[in-house]
């Protein structure tokens, strides 16, 4: 548990000088204030994460796959046979899997972890042995994990991303391999947030009804044996509770990527996150250490309903939004873009001053305000090429205020509570 708790000490809160540092920036340079929604907040963010404004580029990137078995798959959750983990894992350090197009695409490098693989794995270029066991157990005959291999993985998740820190990374992206994962992730979403099992459980990767079925029954039996199995106490202090939850229905990929993520907090490194398995895991480092959140990227949102119930715990909003349920990391890798995008609007995109454009505030015109449906005729919206200075900012009052939450449908008003 040492590690552990070290890692949990060294995360501290976000620098809340460089946010405001980059907040005013935001609000000098050549656009109509709050005109990149979303964005805007989130390179606001990385600059508190990196404690400086404008925040470092999000690169290199590496996204670190943590592959492992489950043996709840023996409850016939799923279709696919055991054996896919470890093909997959070959498929990925052959360069062949979705993750592996989609980082060539944005220059990321790919990392696979054997954290828990059933059977042994041939040593490979970008294969990092650190098996703590041939996979779960049976989640719904017993704990998945035993309280040490729990704490091992969480440790492997840790020393991963330092060790990747280290090799000079900027940003870290969460990656994940293994057959009845989704069922796993359902389970722990579902003890983490207080959902019932039919609310959190998909399809994960297309099954029929009769199976899903089958694996809601699995996840809710698995909880309940769980919740009365327990070894720590409700309200356990502490790092007990969340360990003991995750040692009972997650996986050891949930582990792995639930250190990786305090690993990269503690380092004041930006995660990004993938999508269900990666969310799962998120609720159990934030149990951990709630400051973590805020280092934290959804990079999108899943088509497994348990996502959405993950992120809407977390507070996190997703960059994107493509009912992706592959995993593996693709649509983290696809976020990153957005996440560059964000912080390179910081270094630069000119401000009214060095670009000799007129400010509406500094021109101190008072125009109506076309967010608010008066005056439209009176002001000239910059961005159509006429003149700035007569124009009375739209998102005056707060970011993406006259826009509708693409991730829920309702606008969120404050910006400074909107997560990406």
């Amino acid at each position: 548990m040492e590690l552990i708790a070290e890692t949990i000490a060294a995360i501290r809160p976000l620098d809340e000088a460089a946010m405001r540092a980059a907040r005013e920036r935001h609000d000098r340079l050549t656009k109509p204030r709050g005109s990149l929604g979303t964005l805007e907040e989130l390179g606001i963010r990385l600059a508190g994460v990196a404690g400086v404004c404008p925040p470092p580029l999000p690169a290199p990137a590496a996204v670190a796959v943590f592959a492992a078995d489950h043996g709840v798959h023996a409850q016939g959750v799923t279709p696919w046979p055991q054996e896919v983990t470890g093909q997959m894992v070959h498929n990925f350090l052959a360069g062949g899997a979705v993750v592996n197009a989609f980082a060539r695409q944005v220059g990321a490098e790919v990392t696979v972890v054997d954290v828990g693989v059933k059977g042994e794995l041939p040593e490979a270029p970008g294969l990092l042995a650190r098996k703590v066991a041939n996979g779960t157990a049976d989640m719904t005959r017993g704990p998945a994990m035993t309280a040490d291999e729990a704490r091992r993985a969480v440790e492997v998740g840790i020393q991963v991303a330092r060790d990747l820190i280290e090799q000079g990374h900027r940003c870290l992206l969460t990656g994940d391999m293994g057959i009845a994962n989704t069922t796993a992730s359902a389970a722990l979403i579902a003890a983490f947030t207080g959902r019932a099992a039919e609310d959190v459980t998909g399809y994960g990767t297309g099954i029929d009804d009769a199976t899903h079925a089958r694996k809601v029954e699995v996840v809710r039996a698995a909880l309940a044996r769980a919740l009365t199995e327990s070894s720590a106490p409700d309200g356990a202090a502490g790092p007990a509770g969340p360990l003991a939850l995750l040692a009972q229905v997650g996986g050891l990929e949930h582990a792995a990527i639930a250190g990786f993520v305090l690993g990269a907090a503690a380092h004041r490194v930006p995660v990004v996150l993938d999508g269900v398995i990666a969310g799962a895991a998120a609720l159990v480092a934030v149990a951990l250490a709630p400051a973590a959140r805020d280092f934290c990227v959804a990079g999108h949102r899943s088509a497994e309903p348990g996502h959405a119930a993950a992120l809407a715990s977390l507070e996190l909003r997703p960059l994107v939004d493509l009912e992706l349920r592959l995993g593996e990391g693709t649509g983290a890798l696809l976020a990153l873009p957005l996440v560059a995008g964000a912080v390179r609007v910081l270094h630069e995109v000119a401000t009214f001053d060095s670009a000799g454009v007129a400010d509406k505030d500094a021109a101190g015109v008072a125009a109506a305000d076309p967010a608010g449906g008066t005056g439209e005729g009176a002001a000239t919206d910059p961005v159509d090429g006429a003149a700035g200075g007569a124009v009375t900012d739209p998102a005056d009052g707060g970011v993406g205020g006259a826009a509708a939450d693409p991730a829920g449908g309702a606008d969120e008003g404050a910006a400074a509570q909107d997560r990406a």
